[in-house]
């Protein structure tokens, strides 16, 4: 039987949180268009910054996407192929691959952000507040790995799909489902769901912006006229250069 806490932070706080998440998202969009960008500061402390950046990042898409088709692809997706102890064991480790580079890129980020002066100064509260609470929630993700071994048949990550999958067609049973698990698993969820809700307040909205277009749209270089006047100075004294944008060709 589920409790007024287990009712309120895995029947209710998802909606407010996604809710929250959505919304202020568009109202930060339409508000205040110029804080929507990601605040880099990739000038000061480069090497650091490109190791930590790249881990970071392919670690947390991984686990984004790992987590969004494993909770939310229901049993008979996959049972034809495998049971459920082999999808969690292969979730475990790539989970766990996946999280361990993650949290070294984050490490990395969150040093550079705390120990240079330079870069702490142009630091907002949110944003130290949102790479520790990463950093915290990696940390309580990894350390699910062994409570996830401990059940090798597979039961609390069926239980937690379910969970999920009850959340996102609004059955309002679901909190039911997450009372008894062990306890990493409900705070991850909690801390999770409030990462949703910070969301619109932090750079994390740069996310909906992620430039997908550029991987189809074509190249273009700017190349001189042959036609070009050298000789004839331009309006500021400078020779005049005319030039056009034409696609690139692919390179061999």
């Amino acid at each position: 039987m589920a409790t007024w806490y287990n009712t309120f932070f895995f029947g209710i706080y998802p909606y407010i949180a996604l809710a929250v998440m959505i919304a202020g998202s568009i109202i930060r969009y339409d508000r205040e268009p110029y804080s929507w960008r990601s605040g880099s500061s990739q000038m000061l402390r480069k090497k650091q910054l490109f190791w930590g950046s790249n881990l970071f990042h392919f670690g947390i898409l991984f686990l984004f996407f790992g987590h969004l088709v494993g909770l939310l692809t229901p049993h008979w997706g996959y049972s034809w192929a495998f049971d459920a102890s082999v999808k969690q064991l292969v979730a475990v480790i790539a989970g766990g691959i996946a999280g361990v580079v993650c949290f070294v890129g984050l490490t990395l980020l969150l040093h550079r952000r705390l120990t240079d002066p330079r870069i702490r100064s142009t630091s907002t509260t949110m944003d130290i507040a949102i790479l520790v609470i990463l950093w915290v929630q990696l940390s309580l993700g990894l350390l699910t790995l062994p409570f996830s071994l401990s059940h090798s048949d597979g039961g609390t990550m069926m239980t937690l799909a379910e969970w999920a999958q009850r959340i996102l067609t609004f059955r309002g049973d679901a909190a039911i489902l997450v009372a008894g698990v062990d306890w990493p698993y409900q705070v991850h969820i909690i801390l999770g769901l409030t990462i949703f809700l910070l969301f619109p307040f932090s750079r994390l909205v740069h996310i909906w912006s992620v430039p997908v277009r550029y991987v189809w749209r074509p190249g273009y270089q700017v190349v001189r006229s042959a036609g070009a006047d050298w000789r004839v100075p331009g309006p500021v004294g400078r020779p005049r250069i005319e030039a056009r944008a034409e696609p690139m060709e692919p390179a061999e």
